[in-house]
């Protein structure tokens, strides 16, 4: 088994007309194909999504429509992207979003495409299992990390930022299988991440709160830490009558 610091990795990053992976369009992709030594190969472009950019999406990530006229439309590039993703394991920050707009767009553009069945590492799920950090955005573990800026957030210049802090967080394991290993199970999170209860340790978080959040589509890692603050409130005592608001529904 071939060390970590042998093996080829491409990371990615997407901006977008909006969150929805299957009803958004992609208007930036870039694409860096490394290893821990260098960057082997590039590639980044703008796209023409074919529709308005709503103005709170164009808030974070600068791009304007005007920006993209006369830019390549999706189906023009995906070929190029799909060849040099093909055969590597993904890295990104929150890739499920990439990986999945990027299979939206080429089922769009009925171009076959395997990405969803390629392997791929989270370093949103990386950072909090390192747990050093008290926020895992980019930008913060950027600082957390000192490691140098690469300008606006566009896409290259966060896939430049996510590949140092991917080497940062895999420090501690030998080969890439490790790493594939220990990000099967959940990881428990030490505050909540969002919602009215952010940055809030879970025990400190009421009852009621965790026992509506359980029921929502979180990912793994943010279920299996309100689950088992639930668990540790009915091991402790005291759950019947912190439970009590729901008496009267």
């Amino acid at each position: 088994m071939g060390l970590i610091q042998q093996d080829i990795f491409v990371c990615l990053d997407c901006e977008s007309t909006g969150l929805d992976p299957k009803n958004d369009r992609m208007i930036e992709i870039a694409i860096a194909r490394f290893t821990f030594d260098k960057v082997l190969q590039k590639f980044e472009s703008l796209i023409d999504p074919e529709r308005d950019i709503p103005q709170v999406s164009q808030e974070i990530h600068k791009i304007s429509s005007e920006m993209l006229a006369g830019k390549p439309k999706v189906a023009q590039i995906l070929p190029q992207v799909l060849k040099l993703i093909d055969g590597h394991i993904l890295v990104g920050h929150g890739i499920g979003f990439d990986i999945a707009l990027i299979a939206a767009e080429a089922k769009r553009c009925q171009i076959p495409t395997q990405i969803e069945n390629l392997r791929f590492i989270d370093t949103l799920r990386l950072a909090r299992l390192y747990g050093e950090s008290p926020i895992n955005s980019l930008e913060k573990l950027r600082q957390h990390f000192n490691i140098e800026p690469e300008g606006a957030h566009r896409a290259m210049s966060d896939v430049i930022v996510n590949i140092e802090v991917f080497k940062y967080l895999a420090k501690s394991f030998k080969t890439t299988e490790e790493v594939f290993r220990t990000l099967e199970k959940p990881i428990k999170l030490k505050v909540m991440p969002l919602g009215k209860h952010k940055g809030r340790p879970f025990d400190e978080i009421p009852l009621e709160y965790l026992l509506w959040a359980e029921r929502k589509d979180f990912d793994q890692d943010l279920l299996y830490s309100i689950r088992t603050a639930i668990r540790n409130r009915k091991r402790g005592g005291g759950f019947e009558q912190q439970a009590s608001p729901f008496a009267d529904l």
